[in-house]
């Protein structure tokens, strides 16, 4: 079965998310389990973690990914922001044990102009102190766009982190936009195989689809709707010929103009091309 989604709002209470998701016909789905835009996160009733967990079960949308925050930096040099990140990172994965989310997806920061290695050794401290504190979720490192200063826009430092950080509740998640940014022309066999190759396909738990609204290597993290971008329906169709990418949980992160149930139909047709 294809699992096909949408980050989703959780306006409300979390549990809406569910019904939202369904509304236009996912499989699957993301949220932020917290507000994103702040360090501090409200306390979870027991009604809302009930609601959430009974939702799950009865309404057959999984599996459900979480995404962290805005805010945090997991390779911030300033002290106070890293300590801060690393406790967010941490709140939050225990949130998703909490709500029975079994995958937290974690952007890796910046390192804002100083060391990369000492960068490398933050978000690898990091993700072990989190991946310690909530061993029943899985933390899921996400390629970033190739803006500057970033952590983990190029495939072999994913790969090297992922066997610094050295625990077995980790994994990848792939944005199709952010490759393209990042300069890897997704649209282009070799290139898709490069990805899977690299990154071992085993360890790819999820996939960000989304179009890119700037051309190859741009740097810029702008989504597209699927099809109207510069990677386009075709180059999709590439990507997805690349055994064992159609079986991965995709989430859409498109702007909201033209998304819906018209997009995941399109999805749809492009996985079955």
């Amino acid at each position: 079965m294809l699992r096909i989604g949408y980050h989703v709002s959780i306006s409300g209470s979390l549990d809406l998310a569910f019904d939202r998701a369904r509304k236009i016909g996912c499989t699957c789905m993301q949220i932020f389990p917290s507000n994103p835009r702040s360090w501090a996160m409200k306390a979870l009733e027991k009604g809302e973690v009930e609601r959430f967990r009974a939702k799950g079960k009865s309404f057959g949308i999984s599996p459900v990914f979480a995404h962290m925050p805005y805010l945090p930096n997991l390779a911030s040099p300033k002290e106070d922001v890293y300590c801060k990140s690393v406790e967010a990172l941490g709140d939050v994965a225990k949130r998703c044990e909490t709500l029975g989310i079994e995958y937290l997806i974690a952007h890796l920061g910046s390192n804002l102009g100083t060391d990369e290695e000492e960068a490398f050794e933050r978000v690898v401290e990091s993700v072990r102190v989190a991946g310690r504190a909530a061993p029943r979720t899985r933390i899921l490192l996400e390629n970033e766009a190739g803006q500057r200063n970033s952590v983990g826009s190029k495939l072999e430092d994913l790969v090297a982190l992922y066997n610094r950080i050295g625990i077995r509740n980790l994994g990848f998640c792939v944005d199709t936009c952010h490759l393209f940014a990042a300069g890897y022309d997704i649209g282009k066999s070799e290139v898709a195989e490069e990805v899977a190759g690299t990154l071992g396909s085993s360890r790819i738990h999820a996939i960000h689809l989304n179009d890119a609204k700037h051309p190859l290597g741009s740097g810029l993290d702008r989504h597209e709707n699927i099809g109207f971008g510069y990677i386009g329906r075709q180059g999709f169709e590439t990507f997805f010929r690349c055994e064992g990418m159609k079986t991965k949980p995709i989430i859409l992160e498109t702007p909201g103009l033209r998304a819906g149930v018209g997009e995941l139909k399109l999805v749809e047709k492009i996985l079955k091309n």
